[in-house]
């Protein structure tokens, strides 16, 4: 529904960590600086309240996720999106 309701706009799909794996090959990264990782993690914890209970909930897995996607783009860590369509 995103795609049909903002055709125009810029929209970056972002990574979920699943059991199932799947994570797929992101083809657009932001380097983010480590001052940022803690509040970016305390943002996901406090507003996904419902995946709480969930065993890989936690700043370890945030952390990991960051790290790998921060080795693929050359930098210490990054957040990576999936962008079909960019307009620069």
């Amino acid at each position: 529904m995103t795609w049909n309701t903002w055709r125009s706009e810029l929209i970056l799909e972002y990574e979920i960590p699943k059991y199932d794996g799947d994570l797929g090959i992101p083809n657009f990264y932001i380097k983010l600086e480590e001052q940022y990782i803690r509040k970016r993690n305390n943002i996901l914890l406090e507003t996904f309240q419902s995946q709480k209970s969930k065993h890989w909930f936690d700043d370890a897995t945030f952390n990991a996720l960051l790290r790998l996607r921060g080795l693929e783009s050359a930098n210490m860590f990054a957040e990576a999106f999936y962008a079909r369509k960019l307009f620069l």
